[in-house]
């Protein structure tokens, strides 16, 4: 199923679709909301996901230094839920920084530690990214009760 979900890096015209579904999900509190000035300043963090020439989801990749990464603004077009959408864009981004030839890692925060689970990270403590929690969760109305988990992947690269 996974084939006829395109996975690209976002374009000037994706501004939109991204602000819409990102606006949905940070309205039910799953990701913190991103205007569109935001999203096109940092548009380079962004891949898409599209299936039969919709756009079926997002997902943002931002750069802390000393190669790690944080996959964030992750959210499928729910009309697509269930369709792979989300499990193929990490996949696709575990790929792309598979293939670097230094090592990395990657983490999230989240709601649904299975879901990363499932795609090969590991449950660790949110402390260990002080540079996100000073940065983002400063902001988030959660900050002092904080549902979410923290979740690694090591990524050797390319020797």
């Amino acid at each position: 199923m996974d084939n006829f979900i395109q996975v690209r890096k976002a374009l000037p015209d994706d501004v939109d679709n991204i602000c819409t579904l990102m606006k949905l999900y940070a309205a039910a509190q799953i990701v913190l909301p991103r205007d569109s000035r935001d999203v096109l300043e940092h548009l380079d963090n962004f891949w898409i996901g599209i299936t039969d020439n919709k756009f079926a989801g997002c997902v943002a990749v931002r750069d802390f230094g000393n190669r790690l990464f944080e996959i964030r603004s992750l959210a499928v077009n729910p009309e697509m839920t269930g369709q792979r959408v989300g499990s193929t864009m990490i996949k696709k981004l575990i790929t792309h920084f598979s293939e670097q030839s230094e090592p990395c890692r990657l983490f999230a925060l989240t709601y649904r530690a299975n879901f990363f689970s499932n795609l090969g990270f590991s449950l660790v403590n949110k402390e260990m990214f002080p540079g996100k929690i000073w940065s983002d969760c400063s902001k988030c109305p959660k900050k002092d009760h904080c549902d979410e988990d923290a979740l690694l992947l090591e990524l050797l690269g390319q020797k």
